[in-house]
């Protein structure tokens, strides 16, 4: 979006988002809808590469309510379920969502981020937000006596633009834009690993309905993903722990990549005749959260507040679904000010709900008894099914999954003790590989 704006041309909004991903995109059409003036700003242009490619079930409902559900099914491939392969274990363990609690919502799709993101973007600005793409914000000012905002930032071509805001919205994703000024951003001091990622053609995939679902493949050294593409292209990811990262000596991207699938026999044999469709790349510090999720006129959405280990492939839905908690807060804060401390406070705490739930798993998702049982699931009082919704993205309606989720702790506890050296060694190793530095 061209504009005229000179450096001593300060504009007004109501709400500026810093970030124009599935969080900003998500919030700001929302906002407009209850009649917002609302500008993103956006430094990349879309469309745009991207990883976090796989969406869960629980994302759908999310894009009808935005009026984007057609678009996306138009770009994306059925993903019907998610299947785990260990190396310590003799079978492939497949979950199908259709077999969560809720029967509702049995699939989800594969996309491509660069089309998706723009689905997204473009659906905000057809909805009225003013979106300025090649736009990176340099500053923001909070004004005293809770005035808002000054947010400056600078366009592709060197021109500097500023906005009054009544609220900022930061959906910057893991530029984390007001937690790292602020100085709020933390590592998870529970986990600390690196990603390495690429995508390729010719990669064999399962046959049928299950061509599209994720799969997840264990090694000694993490995990990788595997994640179908609608043009061919597979998406293959390594999340894996500092130490293994630093065997990689002078080897490139790409040949570290490869060295680490040839250790896992289950996906190298599906990659035997791939071919590269891109370059490799790698992205480091993957864990953090920041110290608070907003302030008297700002929020933190999405990967700009945390980010957790993407094993669930949750990234997505908790941006977008921070997306809608955010604009039923700043909606509160705007016109309702009397009410705007209890509206933040359920915010917060359905912000932190989210990667608190995935995070008790992804903690423990390379433990053996947690593979044990991932491997070898039982619904006894249905805990395989409230696993499935979690799996799902189902966490943030009233589908009763908590008790059952509260059992399978209880089992993973109980089935620790049974085994309690290998459970130690667990322990006392993850101990040693997440504190070790990057």
């Amino acid at each position: 979006m061209n504009t005229e704006d000179t450096a001593d041309n300060l504009k007004s909004c109501d709400v500026l988002v810093i970030g124009g991903g599935p969080a900003g995109a998500t919030v700001a059409p929302l906002l407009v809808a209850r009649g917002y003036r609302v500008v993103v700003l956006e430094k990349a242009h879309h469309p745009r590469f991207h990883i976090g490619e796989s969406l869960l079930p629980a994302n759908m409902p999310l894009f009808d309510r935005l009026g984007v559900g057609d678009d996306i099914r138009a770009i994306g491939m059925e993903k019907w379920g998610a299947e785990f392969i260990s190396p310590w274990h003799d079978h492939t363990q497949m979950f199908e969502f259709a077999d969560a609690w809720d029967k509702s919502q049995p699939m989800a799709y594969q996309v491509r981020r660069s089309a998706f993101d723009e689905i997204l973007i473009r659906n905000a600005e057809r909805k009225g937000a003013a979106v300025f793409e090649g736009c990176k914000v340099t500053a923001v000012d909070f004004l005293p006596d809770g005035a808002g905002a000054a947010v400056t930032a600078e366009g592709d071509d060197g021109s500097v633009r500023r906005w009054h805001a009544r609220f900022v919205v930061d959906a910057s994703g893991r530029d984390t834009f007001l937690a790292s000024r602020m100085q709020l951003k933390q590592r998870n001091p529970r986990h600390n690993s690196a990603a390495v990622f690429g995508h390729y053609r010719g990669v064999r995939r399962n046959p049928g309905q299950a061509e599209g679902n994720i799969s997840i493949f264990w090694f000694d050294h993490g995990w990788f993903w595997f994640i179908p593409l609608p043009d061919g292209v597979t998406s293959i990811g390594m999340v894996t722990w500092p130490y293994h990262m630093k065997t990689r000596g002078e080897r490139s991207l790409r040949e570290f990549l490869h060295d680490s699938i040839a250790l896992c026999p289950g996906l190298a044999d599906r990659m035997a005749d791939a071919e590269p469709a891109g370059d490799v790349e790698a992205t480091g510090n993957y864990a953090y959260s920041a110290d608070r999720t907003h302030g008297e006129n700002y929020v933190l959405l999405g990967d700009a507040y945390a980010f957790i280990d993407p094993v669930f492939s949750s990234g997505v839905l908790l941006a977008m679904q921070s997306g809608f908690l955010a604009a039923e807060a700043i909606d509160v804060c705007l016109k309702q000010p009397a009410q705007a401390a209890k509206a933040l406070r359920r915010f917060d705490r359905m912000m932190r709900l989210g990667p608190r739930e995935f995070s008790w798993f992804i903690y423990r998702v390379t433990n053996p008894t947690m593979r044990d049982l991932f491997m070898g699931p039982r619904n006894i009082f249905r805990v395989k099914e409230a696993l499935l919704s979690l799996l799902a993205g189902d966490i943030f309606g009233k589908t009763p999954i908590w008790p059952s989720l509260w059992l399978l702790k209880g089992i993973y506890y109980l089935s620790s003790l049974r085994h309690p050296r290998r459970t130690f060694r667990a322990w006392q190793n993850r101990r040693t590989i997440v504190r070790a530095p990057s």
